[in-house]
């Protein structure tokens, strides 16, 4: 195998790293997937077990291996975005500085998101002045303390001192299947829709009413990975920063009710209120162990399956959000996915694999 095709996946458990390492084993990398607590069920994923806040384990886990690609799909969500700066930038950070010494490394990926553009969790889409739609990536950064530019600045200055290229990817909301997951909105929207159809109840959208008539689009986990691999690869495109969707657009107006048909249930769309779905679904957890119990569910704890706080804060967005893919598509980009298929897939497999019922 070419030593240039070994791979570093930094959050091989989350929903963006699992589905990156099984494209590049597909695509015969040598890939090493480093977690707090490894995965075991992606065949030829080789685990690695570190904490990148601890640089003692770091440097003994990292000893013997010698990527010549990083992938970065992490973080840790914190309560203050000063405690997201000061981890999230360090997490790069450290990971960084243990490989340094080697210098094996040729390329370095991070994953942040829309947050970019739009602010960060403590002063979302509050920064005064709202985005203009279609988020690009000349946008200049907002004038508010964000853990995506401090991530990104640590990713500069590191690429300067070993030389290495780098890319950073900006999807939107991610859809694709993941437990434990903190920000997880296909699932969590699967999770809910079961526990209505169990007891008889509307499939009620939570959100706003810009989000609910507006046009939106989000990001396959599976379309991701293609763009991370892609960018990786093609010199003409190193050293940028590329927002990454489907490549369609869609109303959740629309999409709602095709979601409650698919799990043949009643839907109810905005009627002049929010009605956040963080509050109403953890009073359903015991209904969830007993749904769970009933189909033999691999999973009984409903708070490792959803993440109702972040599909709010999604759903509930005073503005549509939609993504400006032109920079990517004109570089030579050309992945797509329908983002019907995006959660409908995701639905099957989820019941499949015995998740949901």
């Amino acid at each position: 195998m070419s030593q240039d095709k070994t791979a570093l996946v930094v959050g091989a458990s989350g929903i963006s790293g699992s589905n990156l390492s099984t494209l590049l084993i597909a695509n015969q990398w040598k890939t090493y997937g480093l977690s707090r607590s490894p995965r075991s069920d992606i065949k030829g994923l080789i685990p690695v077990a570190a904490d990148l806040l601890d640089t003692a384990s770091l440097t003994d886990a990292l000893k013997d291996i010698r990527p010549s690609h990083v992938f970065f799909t992490t973080w840790m969500k914190h309560d203050t975005e000063a405690e997201n700066i000061r981890i999230n930038s360090a997490l790069i950070r450290n990971l960084l500085q243990v490989l340094s010494p080697y210098q094996s490394v040729r390329h370095v990926s991070l994953v942040t998101g829309l947050k970019h553009y739009l602010g960060p969790f403590d002063a979302y889409v509050k920064s005064g002045v709202l985005p203009v739609t279609p988020v690009n990536e000349e946008h200049p950064r907002l004038t508010l303390d964000n853990f995506y530019y401090a991530q990104e600045d640590e990713l500069y200055a590191a690429a300067e001192r070993d030389g290495f290229t780098w890319n950073i990817h900006r999807p939107h909301t991610v859809i694709g299947k993941a437990i434990g997951n903190a920000m997880n909105l296909g699932t969590t929207l699967a999770v809910y829709a079961s526990i209505c159809k169990r007891e008889n109840l509307p499939f009620i959208w939570p959100g706003s009413a810009a989000q609910w008539n507006g046009i939106s689009d989000v990001t396959d986990a599976r379309i991701l990975a293609e763009q991370l691999l892609w960018a990786a690869t093609t010199p003409g495109a190193h050293n940028e920063a590329f927002n990454v969707t489907n490549g369609d657009v869609f109303r959740w107006s629309t999409l709602w009710y095709q979601i409650a048909d698919w799990f043949g249930i009643a839907a109810q769309g905005f009627n002049e209120t929010m009605r956040p779905l963080d509050g109403r679904l953890s009073a359903y957890s015991s209904i969830w162990k007993d749904i769970a119990a009933e189909h033999a569910l691999i999973q009984p704890d409903m708070n490792k399956l959803t993440s109702a706080w972040h599909t709010d804060l999604d759903l509930g967005r005073p503005i549509e959000v939609m993504t400006d893919m032109s920079k990517s598509r004109k570089a030579g980009f050309t992945g797509y996915k329908s983002t019907r298929d995006s959660f409908f897939e995701l639905f099957e497999q989820l019941r499949q694999e015995r998740i949901i019922p």
